[in-house]
């Protein structure tokens, strides 16, 4: 049996995980032995009595930067539990986050140390000499990197062989395929003046899939432009 994937965040609220992670498929994943999590925190490894994690920014200006020495010492036990994991710290100055990435990070390594960043981040030579790789999920800033670490967990941790059942569910979702998901629907067939398409009543699985991917290419013309141009770009030949 393989190891499962195994994800470590280093962050100073450690309360904040599993969280959601711990429910429903993702839950019954963690449980299950499929993949793993567990946390460092960061204040632990302070070397003061006050446990004191952060410090003003060199050059001035306002807020806190998390302290070189203290942070590396939380990563080393990170990196120590398991070898050839993937070094992450969020951040919104990082490349963007997507499905694609997820999936290598899933493929090519045998899980994560996240980093969590407070205040106004860490200091810049821990992300130069432990060469941590920097992820953003949007264009937004958040109080701290672990909400965005707990995003990455949960698109990363669905790919984990076996922690969704039917896997054909993930190959048809958005993003999958370069375009975003047709529509779906369910009984009753009229509800609120409002009938289900006639095609996906007809048992016609050749259209059925044709009105589909119709419906994906449409959705995704109008609401993404980017992601409808580098579609068409890679599937003109």
């Amino acid at each position: 049996m393989h190891n499962p994937w195994y994800a470590t965040v280093v962050t100073l609220f450690p309360e904040m995980f599993p969280g959601p992670l711990g429910c429903s498929i993702l839950g019954n994943g963690l449980r299950n032995g499929l993949w793993k999590l567990d946390t460092i925190q960061i204040r632990d490894h302070a070397t003061d009595k006050h446990a004191t994690v952060d410090d003003t920014p060199y050059g001035g200006g306002p807020g806190m930067v998390l302290k070189a020495e203290v942070v590396d010492q939380a990563m080393e036990e990170g990196i120590s539990r398991q070898s050839g994991r993937k070094l992450i710290y969020l951040s919104p100055r990082g490349k963007s986050l997507t499905q694609s990435y997820a999936r290598h990070l899933v493929s090519n390594f045998s899980g994560v140390v996240l980093l969590c960043g407070r205040f106004e981040g860490v200091d810049q030579r821990i992300l130069d000499t432990k060469e941590l790789e920097e992820i953003s999920i949007g264009d937004y800033i958040l109080t701290g990197g672990e909400i965005p670490a707990l995003v990455l967990l949960d698109v990363c941790a669905r790919l984990v062989p076996g922690v969704i059942g039917k896997q054909e569910s993930l190959a048809h979702e958005s993003f999958e395929n370069g375009l975003l998901e047709y529509p779906h629907y369910t009984k009753p067939q009229s509800w609120k003046n409002k009938i289900v398409p006639e095609v996906l009543l007809s048992g016609d699985h050749q259209k059925i899939a044709q009105w589909r991917q119709d419906q994906a290419e449409k959705i995704t013309q109008v609401r993404r432009p980017d992601l409808w141009e580098t579609y068409i770009e890679k599937n003109k030949y």
